[in-house]
């Protein structure tokens, strides 16, 4: 969307606010939670084309998994924001040369798997579905995959997943939630409206959801890899991580951006899982 649509929505529902500020918060969130694309078009569904598709399901939804058999180590691979599974073909012919067992999955209201709203924490669930009836020994996201990945190892504690890579990942969803509203120009009625829901909804506020903080009680080794100009993520965050996750190792990189598809990044990834 364009900054003037932006503005225009975020004035809309500040006007809304004035007479039910709890309404308007609800649209803020669900505008929030709903992607607006992520879903496959021929190109991508072509890059899947050779793996087996198996659905599993986490409370009646669908979850859509892509398996790329190897011999090798089993690599649970996780998308983020308004993407699907596609997004790893940068990457995959390199883990497939060094014939790990490689899964990909479809996040909630992405790519092939169910769902209209999208969250880090039923993410989290989508994976943890995933990663037990896989069982991999890496976890590797990006963005909020790389969040959800958390959220997963906090909740679920996968002892058989002994290393994670967080590619440009959100330390804490203060910071993601804070530039939404910013973004949107929310006034203040939205803007503790939204913090209530999520309470409500989640049972702990907005700054308990910290991913940096929850690697703190986290054994598998972590690989963080942020690209200093990242425009979606800051690079803060990287820091963050790294001064939490007290197994990890910090990568930096300068001109990759937030999606961090640069095929130099790929030898280091694999040289962290071999060792």
């Amino acid at each position: 969307m364009s900054s003037f649509v932006i503005k225009s929505i975020g004035k809309a529902l500040n006007a809304t606010s004035i007479i039910s500020a709890k309404y308007a918060s609800k649209k803020a969130l669900n505008l929030f939670a709903s992607p607006r694309k992520g879903r496959y078009n021929e190109s991508q569904k072509n890059i899947l084309e050779p793996a087996d598709f198996q659905e599993l399901s986490y409370n009646n939804l669908k979850i859509a998994t892509y398996n790329f058999k190897g011999t090798n180590k089993t690599i649970l691979l996780a998308h983020g924001w308004e993407s699907n599974a596609s997004r790893w073909s940068y990457i995959l012919d390199d883990l497939l040369k060094q014939k790990y067992n490689v899964i990909l999955l479809d996040g909630p209201a992405h790519g092939n798997s169910d769902g209209k709203q999208f969250n880090a924490i039923l993410y989290s669930e989508f994976i943890n579905v995933v990663a037990n009836a896989y069982k991999p020994e890496v976890l590797i996201g990006h963005s909020v995959g790389g969040m959800a990945s958390v959220f997963c190892m906090h909740n679920h504690q996968l002892d058989f997943v002994k290393k994670m890579v967080l590619l440009g990942a959100p330390a804490h969803f203060t910071g993601v939630f804070t530039r939404y509203k910013t973004m949107m120009g929310y006034n203040h009625r939205i803007s503790e409206g939204l913090d209530r829901i999520v309470l409500e909804r989640f049972g702990k506020p907005t700054d308990y959801f910290s991913a940096a903080n929850f690697t703190t009680a986290i054994n598998a080794k972590g690989l963080i890899i942020h690209d200093k100009k990242d425009k979606i993520i800051p690079y803060e965050d990287a820091l963050l991580f790294a001064n939490r996750y007290k197994n990890s190792e910090l990568i930096t990189t300068s001109g990759f951006g937030h999606s961090l598809r640069d095929k130099s990044i790929t030898p280091p990834i694999i040289k962290f899982i071999n060792n």
